[in-house]
Formats: C-alpha cells, structure tokens, sequence
C-alpha cells in the first residue's frame, strides 16, 4: 500500500521549536502570552525527575507534549472537543500520554506534578475545583498554577474568553491554604512585553462578543484556549529574527519583574502537604 491508495488520513505533523516549544502547522500555535507563561512552567518543574503529570485544561496539549518529551507519563483533562482533538494529535506519538474529557476518564492515576494554566478564573467555584484537583496530587507533589492577575487589568479579552475573575497575591494564598498546599512562591510574570501584547489582544477582540461566536461562558471557556485565528496569521512575524529577539528579550527581562505586581499573570509554586 503506497501513500496515493492509503486510505488513512495523514499522521499530523508536530513542529518541535526550541524557542518556542511545539506547534501544529495552520492548526494551533503558541501565542506570545503562552510562550512567557511556558517559560515560567518549565523553569518551575526544572529538575524534577520523571513522573506523572496531570494537567487540567490542557488545551492543544503543547505543555504535555514537552513533558512527554521529558519521559514522564501524562494525562490531559480538557472538557473541550476542540481542544482535545488539538491535544490527541500533538500527543499522539506518545503510548503513555492520554488525553480524556473528565477527570473521572483518568481513572486512579496519582500525579507527581499538577499543572493547570490559565483554567481557574473560568470556574465560578474556584476554590472548590482547586481542592478537587490538588485530591489527584500525591503528598510532596508539585503543583504549578497559573491565572491572569489583577482586576485592574479587567479588559474585553477577560469577556471574550469567559473569565469569571483576575486573581490578586491574597487570592491566590487563600485558596492554596484552603486546598492543602504549601506555597513556595508567586511570580507575577509578563512584564514588560505582556503588558503591550495585552492592549493589542483586548483591541482584537473588542466588539467581537464571546469566543467561538458563544451564546454563554461555558462556550467561550472551550473555544478560547484554542482559538489561534489571530496568531496564525501573525506567526510568520513571531518567527522571523526580529520576532525571536523580541520574544527571546520578552522572557529574559520578565525574569527581573517576577517579585513585582506589574506583569498579568501570577504563577503559583507549591507542594502538598
């Protein structure tokens, strides 16, 4: 059997970016937010050794995908279809990598590293989601957790994407006392360069209703994790020299800014206790 009478559809093709980490061509691509948060995860498990991950919203999968790469086994957890489709391509040449639409789906499975970015300020029950997951955390594990910060910072984009809230430091503390954890830091990361690509993103979306063209917040928490209209067509930028200076730069200088509150985004280190 040739590839002109294979009547299977081609395996997809996972572009691995050592700056940026991995993309699906004309699909999903990482973002310039994403690729200063991606930066802040990875140095936060740096050294951990191989183990399991478990993250909740996972969107495309790219942050599994690099911890896959690592070794460890993974398990997804994405309520969206979209992201899921996304997340089962990007991951698929892995055995030990799943991704599945309920934590229930994941069956006993007792994570070394939990990881959620960008999920919690789309649940109107925040704290109750967070001890839920900290629940599939073994003792000593690591969590990392990422939200978008300060309401000051509230914006169109924050509508489009169904957030119900920005966090603040306190916040954050409250509710990783209330789940278990102890917290070993909080980066407010970002800054300088979030802070202009912020403007430009709540610029594209102002009048543009809800994400996915949504009716309500659940609809546009599952499409905006995945929606790359606007990036796709500006990536050739973010690649060129310019743009990888520009990004390079982005992640370097945020590394001086992490004890300020001047980023929009918090990162919040800790282990169970």
């Amino acid at each position: 059997m040739n590839a002109l009478t294979d009547p299977r559809p081609p395996e997809p093709e996972v572009t691995i970016d050592r700056q940026y980490g991995p993309w699906l061509a004309g699909r999903w691509v990482p973002a310039p937010r994403f690729v200063l948060r991606r930066d802040r995860v990875l140095a936060a498990a740096e050294g951990l050794p191989s183990g399991k991950v478990l993250e909740f919203g996972c969107g495309s999968g790219a942050l599994l995908h690099e911890f896959a790469l690592r070794g460890h086994a993974c398990v997804g957890v994405e309520t969206s279809a979209q992201a899921r489709a996304l997340a089962s391509d990007m991951l698929g040449a892995f055995p030990s990598a799943r991704i599945v639409g309920d934590l229930t789906e994941a069956g006993p499975f007792e994570a070394d590293l939990l990881i959620a970015c960008e999920v919690l300020e789309h649940i109107e029950e925040d704290a109750a989601a967070l001890a839920q997951w900290v629940g599939r955390l073994r003792p000593g594990g690591r969590m990392i957790l990422t939200v978008p910060a300060h309401m000051r910072m509230w914006g169109v984009r924050d509508v489009w994407a169904g957030h119900f809230r920005r966090y603040s430091r306190q916040d954050l503390q409250r509710l990783a006392d209330g789940a278990g954890l102890q917290v070993e830091r909080i980066e407010c990361n970002g800054f300088p360069l979030v802070n202009v690509t912020n403007f430009f993103a709540n610029l594209s979306v102002s009048g543009k209703g809800l994400a996915g063209g949504g009716e309500g917040q659940a609809q546009a928490t599952a499409a905006s994790g995945v929606d790359r209209s606007l990036h796709l067509k500006l990536f050739g930028l973010q690649t060129s020299l310019p743009g990888r200076l520009i990004m390079k730069a982005g992640c370097l200088l945020q590394r001086a800014f992490l004890g300020t509150d001047w980023g929009d985004c918090f990162v919040l280190v800790a282990t169970r206790r």
